[in-house]
């Protein structure tokens, strides 16, 4: 295996690096511990940074296919008000194109500008007119969980403030969308991956730095 890696979450997982631009974005994407490294309580922090006029963003991508299951994203940042170019993806892919690269996506980002949501659950958006829900994402929320359920058939996304993942109290929900149809991708060869991007590869518009933590991944085999 090349390049760095990591141990997170009983994972091992690949730092993405690059020389050019790639995408997302495109960008420019470091291994650098200063773009991504773990702290004295194994959470993973990513970060895009700046050295001189060059801004770098920060990947990793998990190095297990895991298909079939419950994936859970547990956060220790506030991710309400990222930089409207600012982009955190929660997700799989995979690198051969078949059923629109087996993407299934969280993500909080402005991408239909300021006023408009901030988090979004998409399925293959490589294909045309994909399946996708739009919400809007609270304040004042450090600690939260994002999951996806992935099923044969059908696909449950749910975001929760806190860090319990199925909550006692239906009002601790505050998006959740489940999809039913053929555009469900069949498991292959994807891996799970946590990036944070900028939209077209353009610097945040406050012109600071961004970090993100995420506190822990967790998988469930489908039973």
């Amino acid at each position: 295996m090349q390049g760095r890696t990591i141990q997170f979450s009983g994972y091992v997982w690949r730092v993405k690096a690059s020389q050019t631009p790639v995408g997302p974005g495109p960008n420019y994407f470091s291994d650098s511990e200063c773009n991504v490294w773990l702290d004295g309580q194994g959470r993973l922090h990513l970060k895009i940074t700046r050295t001189g006029g060059l801004w770098q963003c920060a990947e990793v991508v998990c190095t297990r296919s895991l298909g079939y299951g419950t994936y859970r994203f547990y956060l220790d940042s506030e991710v309400h008000a990222l930089d409207p170019r600012v982009v955190l993806g929660l997700f799989t892919w995979s690198d051969s194109p078949e059923f629109g690269y087996r993407e299934i996506d969280i993500e909080f980002a402005r991408f239909q500008g300021v006023s408009g949501p901030n988090g979004y659950y998409t399925i293959r958006p490589h294909n045309p007119n994909p399946p996708q829900y739009a919400f809007s994402w609270i304040p004042n929320t450090p600690r939260s969980v994002h999951l996806f359920r992935w099923e044969p058939n059908q696909i449950l996304f749910r975001s929760v403030r806190g860090h319990r993942p199925e909550p006692s109290s239906a009002s601790a929900i505050v998006a959740e969308w489940t999809y039913i149809g053929s555009r469900v991708p069949p498991p292959g060869n994807e891996t799970p991956r946590i990036n944070l991007w900028l939209m077209e590869g353009q610097p945040p518009t406050n012109g600071r730095e961004v970090e993100v933590i995420i506190r822990r991944f967790e998988y469930l085999p489908l039973r």
